[in-house]
């Protein structure tokens, strides 16, 4: 996938590569451009090769093959320390026996900034995080989220134009993680930093990011806005990998107008998708739907709308909406998602149902 965004680009990777062994390539001719202040993130599986992107634009690795530009420069060959870059990761990275205004000063003293005006800076960062009380606890007497803001701050205290963060909250508690997305993403943007972010939770990624790229065999498979992201998968892994999401398996039995094709489910029933992965009849196809784009009162249904049977394997009260697992066309692992709402009925298991969805809301990916 090329993204080059020539002046617009202010990271910039162009047709990189990395091979650990000169054999096995982890990344594969990665094209990506970022402009200015975009807040990207990384996702995937591990193995997939987002960190190591990451680690080749902080210094840590080098490319094999390709070039990595920064502001219009390329950075290949300037050690970590000459990139002016941020860094936030896991584990804290936090000196144990320096304080936390310590901890601060430090990168600011290695860039040869006068006292004065490093005690400004550490001030400026740590209220940023609301955490100016701490400035002379050590690392040890902070919570796991309290040193995280610390590294956080940290970052941000030289004002870099380009933060990278691997995997910040992953050590966090739901709660806090929660929390601490939302002040990430917002200093991001007060600040006008330009964010890479690395981590293999889609929902951090989807409420935080400007676009997300989706990893897979050390290929982007996929760069889109986070609503474009999980509204229209381009392939089954993204579609599978992104969100909950049903599958049902047929074959192409024709390609209809309006960007639609028909298509002959295994257990012999007929449907219609988008024909987003699809060229020609006779293809094997996996269809896509959402759990919360079928429905499962006839009264709901639009016109135009296509009705399968269904049987309720189990029905799961959530608090605001209720997840119902059915068997469709022979598979007993498909999920609808519905509001709690006042009129929803709860269903025993063995009850028999029709279910509908909107042909466009189905997508006919690879298989």
């Amino acid at each position: 996938m090329t993204d080059l965004a020539n002046d617009q680009s202010f990271v910039k990777f162009d047709r990189v590569q990395k091979s650990y062994d000169g054999e096995v390539l982890v990344v594969k001719d990665l094209n990506l451009s970022l402009p200015k202040g975009e807040f990207l993130t990384m996702l995937g599986p591990s193995g997939s090769g987002k960190t190591t992107c990451l680690m080749m634009l902080a210094g840590f690795e080098t490319a094999t093959h390709g070039e990595i530009l920064l502001d219009g420069s390329p950075i290949n060959n300037i050690p970590p320390h000459k990139r002016g870059i941020g860094m936030v990761f896991q584990n804290y990275a936090l000196f144990p026996h320096m304080t936390v205004g310590e901890n601060l000063s430090f990168p600011l003293e290695v860039r040869g900034m006068d006292k004065s005006v490093r005690e400004e800076k550490i001030k400026r960062a740590l209220d940023m995080v609301q955490m100016g009380d701490f400035i002379n606890r050590r690392p040890a007497q902070l919570s796991g989220g309290q040193q995280q803001r610390i590294a956080l701050s940290r970052a941000l205290v030289f004002e870099p134009e380009l933060v990278l963060m691997d995997e910040p909250l992953g050590a966090l508690d739901k709660q806090l993680r929660e929390q601490l997305q939302f002040e990430i993403t917002r200093l991001a943007h007060d600040l006008g930093i330009t964010t890479v972010y690395v981590t293999h939770d889609q929902t951090e990624a989807l409420t935080m990011s400007d676009r997300v790229a989706v990893f897979e065999d050390g290929r982007i498979q996929q760069l889109a806005p986070p609503d474009k992201l999980y509204e229209e998968p381009e392939n089954s892994f993204v579609a599978q990998f992104i969100g909950e999401n049903n599958t049902l398996e047929g074959v192409v039995t024709a390609i209809k107008d309006n960007n639609l094709c028909e298509i002959k489910l295994d257990d012999g029933e007929i449907i219609d998708a988008n024909a987003v992965n699809v060229s020609k009849v006779g293809e094997r196809s996996r269809v896509s739907i959402r759990p919360e784009r079928v429905e499962m009162n006839k009264d709901r249904l639009q016109p135009g709308a296509h009705t399968l049977k269904a049987e309720v394997m189990e029905f799961i009260y959530m608090g605001d909406m209720f997840r119902t697992r059915l068997r469709v066309a022979g598979k007993d692992d498909f999920v609808v998602k519905t509001r709690n709402a006042p009129d929803q009925q709860r269903l025993e298991p063995g009850t028999q149902i029709d279910i509908g969805w909107l042909p466009e809301d189905c997508r006919a990916l690879d298989a």
